[in-house]
């Protein structure tokens, strides 16, 4: 007879933390399949700026990356800015993306929740976000996560 086999380990949680100047060549193709889920092409100009702002200490703007081992397999951005509801800053994040093989697995969730803990370093009074009416995969996370105010959004391009 031969004894049980130990289970195989289980993955470790995964990893967020803050961008850095190195993860362009991570980050862009994250950002990428982003813009393609959406159906959108960001000119490249305004990717240029956006990795800038990401990085630039004196901007509102901030991201984060998943780990898992040597992969980066999702990215979060997120905007701090005031709001004449509160005295606390608002926290919008923006843009919320995990590689598709990996989705399911917690990883949303835990881009999210790091959000949440950013925003109350900083002293914000609500994070908020928007998504398509049809990402339905990714309601179910945020109807886990945080409330659903009914708030129709309308908008005008200026440019």
């Amino acid at each position: 007879m031969t004894p049980p086999s130990a289970p195989p380990p289980s993955a470790p949680p995964p990893g967020v933390r803050a961008l850095a100047a190195a993860d362009r060549d991570a980050w862009l193709p994250l950002w990428r399949g982003y813009q393609a889920f959406y159906r959108v092409d960001i000119p490249d100009e305004t990717t240029a700026v956006t990795w800038e702002r990401l990085l630039d200490p004196r901007e509102p703007v901030f991201g984060a990356l998943a780990v898992e081992g040597d992969a980066v397999v999702g990215l979060v951005h997120w905007i701090l800015h005031r709001s004449c509801w509160t005295v606390g800053d608002y926290c919008y994040l923006q843009d919320l993306f995990v590689t598709p093989e990996r989705r399911g697995g917690g990883l949303g969730r835990a881009l999210v929740e790091h959000v949440y803990g950013e925003a109350r370093a900083a002293g914000c009074a609500r994070v908020w976000w928007l998504t398509h009416e049809d990402n339905a995969q990714a309601m179910r996370l945020y109807d886990r996560v945080a409330d659903r105010p009914g708030f129709v959004q309308y908008r005008k391009l200026l440019g």
